[in-house]
């Protein structure tokens, strides 16, 4: 079974980075044309009108390649299919003009009216685009230059409307939430392919900002080749080379001395204040969390080279990143300095056979290691003391390395076959390591003792440690076992095929995604824990005098193996501009979905699930100043590869109590064990499940409907506004149920006396609220067969998540100042999240514990952890003389909803014996809310009040000196300026001490994590 283990994720603020992107979404809305639409959004094209007949030549300012086209009877003419750049569009007649080709949209050259129109130039990416469907923006390297935004993948992502920071970091990285979905349900890709981590959907292969060209992000409303994503699809182009021979770089430095300090976390639980001693004369206040004492120091220079191996023919784009990064973080009795001096780099080869088919290979370089060295205080409550980290007596209790990462191969290749035809194929492979520790125990004589923890007084809560084994391997991997890694081969062909007013576009593309799971088990095979209170304790149904001394045992144990996913769909569209401003799409997407135990039998498989996209945009006025359009679209996400490994796989605990004579301090073991107190429980199976029993037979995928309706009108040279309203609904969802209740309950009425629950999956993928189908040994006949069971005995709600939304957004652009900006009215409500779940931070995709029993849907709909109502972000540059630049960013969010959770009440008498004993082993996590007398009531998700709202003013100062001749510039980037120190999350448990005997959590309520402190970053950047 799925051991569900849950936190409260600690939020630190990401909101800075995303503020800022927001408001830059507004100036670069995609301008993606019906005639020749772009494969995976890596590609753009140009396309017009002349006479009919006449030859057209595109010339790629940067490479000189040119090709040739003509224009057909109707006089269209199109080139598809082309890296972003700079080209020049020419006619027979002599007559040109210059466009600029972004990711994922069209520039229009029209050579039918006497003054030449062109859309896409730098000056035009925030011109109306009629010919798009899409909730996208655009944004340039240079432009994210320009802007106090961190220069990342996720951070740039969230300057679009509808994205908001990921609210709980330190569980799931740098991730975004796209429209009130999860964080991971995104899709992210790097010219063209697919680098999203399906493990969890947490993360994605990444690469040094620096050679990054532009960045897309789709909102909503992406066509019919997009897929497995109910979020939003985050698509980079890298730069390429050119016919000149260029370098540059940059170099970052932001030390920590230039930091505000964070905010910590207090206490005020009289419990946990000491006295002071003549050891610690000056004990500190209690903290729930402490940072104040924490610093990063970044120091980064990157390098590249651009030009041509072959002049006209092959061209290269290498560049190179170094550095180093050193996070030091500091406990109550421990702290840990880890240091990451990892190269990346990206190589980047174009090579045109002729000017009709061009050749791509890219290659990306991400492997990470962390050096981390973990320290342990001389004395107690030392919080924060850096002098641990000097001195021969102060050596650190551990010492190894983390490694992540690894390599992305990328090959396309692009053929025009006719004028009207084009053919796109590519293939690739990704590779990652998944945090592998070297070595994997840094301390083999204290993996041999066994894990412990004293927490006899009145603080149950306390882990005092005891013992000889060391806390920073708390848990210890197979040794026989290779590290963890996730494996993606993929290959996909799209064709693009013009026909009159039409533009049809089809294509197909397979994936293999491979995980690797590396066993483990606690230090010395087994974890104590001693409790010794002041009253009598409830423990195990058994109730234990006051002043007894017992002991909570606890075994556990998963299994090392490798799980396989298969993924393939199809698709095709058509592009109909129907009349000469109304452009109507239709797109069809078939994906199917099979994952793989870890004796490579299929226990999920879905095939052939049918996905239509429809869309419209209506030029209203004929000249581009007035656009309404509007889209449906049904999206679908397949089953993650960690739902192969948690439900498919060995993965167990065993959980005893005993009462104990005493405890040897030294080794951590009783000194005597005494009767056991109540029953054994054990959550999960010592032998893997067999195929037919983990999954309903009768599953459907997960799948989101999608529906949009805007328009945008351009009021003046100055000023452009635009109106958004999007609904997002979850139409079928999916998670685990882990109860025996339901199968017991069903095996009763149907007369099966001879029923063992332990023949069913300890934990089964089910569509919640619907019936069970499933395949297992139903009354002790040794053959298993398959069973329905309906979903009365269950007792879950349907699978309900929907998202509502109104954008207004605009832009205004007057002499030296450009200022963009949006306000974003939401709701997001349902009774889940989505792939993980803030509230717990707990981050395994598609199998978070709302749906395991239905005490955790009891109070579960509400206002979801992604519902912010309010978001208004401004940002803008103000061009103060030739060499000054300033620029800036305000955004203002609501605050999120608040919880209250607490142990489930288990006095249900359709609960059986065995669904207790698990639901003990979970923490205080459902909606089941304790008052300070003890008493509890169903507290309703999100009816508890919001968090402050958060003000976040990020500012740059950027100087380019007219002695460097544009060769030279320095920015100063200042986040969170203003140091806000808003409340961002509390902590929602009300109970503490275990299920067993669970007591009032006085800090309930409390501030538990704030807003990122004011940063400072200086960088140099040089071209030459």
């Amino acid at each position: 079974m799925i051991n569900k283990s849950k936190r409260s994720g600690l939020m630190v603020s990401t909101t800075l980075c995303g503020a800022l992107l927001s408001a830059m979404a507004l100036t670069a809305v995609t301008s993606i044309v019906p005639q020749v639409a772009m494969a995976q959004s890596a590609v753009g094209t140009v396309y017009g009108k002349a006479a009919a007949g006449e030859t057209v030549t595109l010339t790629d300012k940067e490479t000189g390649v040119a090709n040739t086209s003509k224009a057909n009877a109707s006089g269209d003419f199109s080139f598809a299919q082309l890296p972003p750049g700079e080209y020049t569009v020419k006619l027979a007649s002599g007559k040109s003009v210059d466009v600029t080709v972004v990711a994922g949209s069209g520039a229009l050259a029209d050579f039918s009216v006497t003054e030449v129109v062109v859309r896409g130039s730098r000056s035009n990416l925030n011109r109306i685009d009629v010919k798009s469907t899409e909730s996208t923006t655009i944004l340039t390297a240079s432009q994210i230059e320009n802007l106090p935004v961190t220069r990342e993948i996720s951070a740039v992502a969230l300057l679009a409307p509808g994205t908001l920071a990921n609210g709980s970091p330190a569980d799931f990285g740098n991730t975004v939430s796209v429209g009130g979905s999860s964080v991971a349900e995104n899709g992210y890709y790097v010219n063209g392919f697919d680098v999203t981590n399906i493990r969890k959907f947490l993360s994605y292969a990444n690469l040094s900002y620096d050679a990054v060209g532009q960045q897309q992000v789709k909102t909503g409303g992406y066509g019919a080749e997009y897929g497995r994503s109910l979020g939003g699809v985050i698509s980079v182009v890298t730069k390429r080379g050119t016919n000149q021979w260029r370098y540059g770089g940059s170099v970052t430095y932001a030390p920590s001395e230039w930091d505000a300090k964070a905010k910590d976390a207090l206490s005020i639980d009289p419990a946990k204040r000491k006295p002071a001693t003549a050891a610690s004369p000056n004990e500190p206040e209690p903290y729930l969390a402490y940072r104040s004492a924490n610093r990063y120091t970044e120091a980064l220079w990157t390098n590249w080279v651009s030009g041509p191996i072959i002049e006209d023919k092959l061209f290269m784009f290498a560049s190179l990143e170094k550095g180093k990064q050193q996070t030091d973080t500091f406990g109550v009795n421990t702290s840990q300095r880890v240091i990451n001096t990892s190269p990346s780099g990206l190589l980047k080869l174009d090579y045109y056979l002729t000017p009709k088919h061009h050749f791509e290979y890219t290659g990306i370089l991400n492997k990470s290691i962390d050096k981390v060295q973990n320290f342990k205080y001389t004395d107690v409550n030392q919080y924060g003391k850096p002098l641990k980290y000097v001195g021969a007596h102060q050596a650190p209790t551990s010492n190894y390395d983390v490694e992540n990462g690894g390599y992305v191969h990328i090959l396309k290749y692009t053929g025009e076959i006719t004028d009207n035809l084009t053919l796109s194929l590519m293939g690739g492979k990704l590779y990652s390591v998944n945090g592998a520790r070297n070595p994997a125990v840094a301390d083999p004589a204290g993996a041999a003792c066994i894990a412990a923890y004293d927490s006899r007084g009145a603080d149950a809560t306390a882990l005092n440690y005891i013992g000889c084994w060391n806390e920073d391997q708390f848990t210890i991997p197979d040794p026989a076992a290779p590290k963890e890694t996730d494996e993606r081969k993929a290959y996909r062909a799209d064709i693009d095929w013009r026909l009159g007013n039409h533009t049809v576009r089809f294509g197909y593309d397979s994936e293999t995604f491979e995980s690797s799971k590396r066993g483990e088990t606690y230090s010395g095979q087994k974890y104590w824990r001693y409790y010794q209170r002041t009253n009598d304790q409830t423990v195990s149904g058994v109730v234990v005098p006051a002043g007894t001394l017992y002991g909570r045992l606890r075994v556990y144990q998963t299994g090392s193996a490798s799980y396989k996913i298969e993924n393939s769909a199809f698709y095709i569209e058509d592009s109909w501009q129907i009349t000469p401003t109304l452009m109507l799409y239709g797109g069809l997407r078939s994906e199917s979905f099979s994952n793989y135990n870890s004796n490579n039998e299929r226990f999920v498989h879905a095939d052939n699930t049918i996905a239509p996209r429809l869309g419209f945009s209506w030029d209203v006025n004929g000249d581009s100043s007035f656009k309404v359009f509007g889209n449906f679209g049904r999206y679908y996400i397949p089953v993650a590869a960690n739902t192969n490994i948690r439900a498919s796989g060995v993965e167990w605990t065993e959980e005893s109590f005993f009462y104990v004579g005493g405890v040897n301090t030294a080794t951590g073991a009783p000194t005597s064990i005494g009767a056991q107190i109540g029953s054994t429980s054990l959550n999960g199976s010592k032998t893997a499940p067999s195929a037919a029993s983990v999954a309903s037979e009768n599953l459907e995928p997960m799948f989101q409907d999608e529906f949009i309706l805007g328009a945008q009108k351009k009021f003046s040279d100055e000023l452009t506004l635009g109106l958004r309203a999007t609904y997002r609904k979850v139409q079928n969802g999916f998670d685990d149920h882990c109860t025996y209740s339901p199968y017991q309950n069903w095996a009763k009425d149907k007369g099966y006396t001879n029923f063992d629950y332990h023949d069913v999956a300890s934990c089964q993928i089910i569509n919640p609220g619907k019936d069970v189908v499933l395949e297992f040994d139903n009354n002790g006949t040794g053959t298993p067969t398959q069973n329905t069971i309906p979903a009365s005995y269950f007792k879950l709600p349907e699978y309900d998540r929907a998202y509502a939304a109104l954008e207004l957004f605009g832009s205004y652009n007057v002499g030296k100042l450009n200022l963009n900006g949006s306000y974003t009215l939401s709701k997001s409500y349902g009774n889940s999240e989505g792939y993980v779940n803030t509230t717990l931070g707990q981050s395994d995709a598609g199998l978070v514990q709302d749906f395991d029993n239905y005490l955790f849907e009891v109070g579960s709909r509400g206002l979801l952890p992604n519902d912010r109502t309010h978001s208004l972000k401004l940002f803008g540059n103000y061009r103060l003389t030739e060499e000054f630049n300033l620029g800036g960013f305000l955004q203002v969010t609501s605050g999120r909803p608040i919880n209250c959770t607490g142990y489930v009440d288990t006095t249900d008498p359709t609960l059986s014996a065995a669904d207790k004993g698990q639901l003990a082993l979970y923490s205080a996590s459902s909606f089941y809310c304790s008052r300070a007398d003890g008493t509890k009531y169903v507290a309703e998700r999100g009816t508890l009040g919001r968090t402050p709202t958060t003000v976040t003013f990020n500012s740059q100062v950027q100087y380019r000196p007219n002695w460097a001749n544009n060769h030279v510039a320095f920015y100063l980037d200042v986040s969170n300026l203003f140091n806000s120190r808003e409340t961002l999350t509390v902590l929602e448990t009300s109970q503490r001490g275990g299920a067993s005997a669970a007591t009032y959590e006085p800090n309930y309520g409390r501030p538990l994590s704030f807003q990122t402190p004011r940063s400072v970053r200086l960088t140099m950047r040089y071209n030459f």
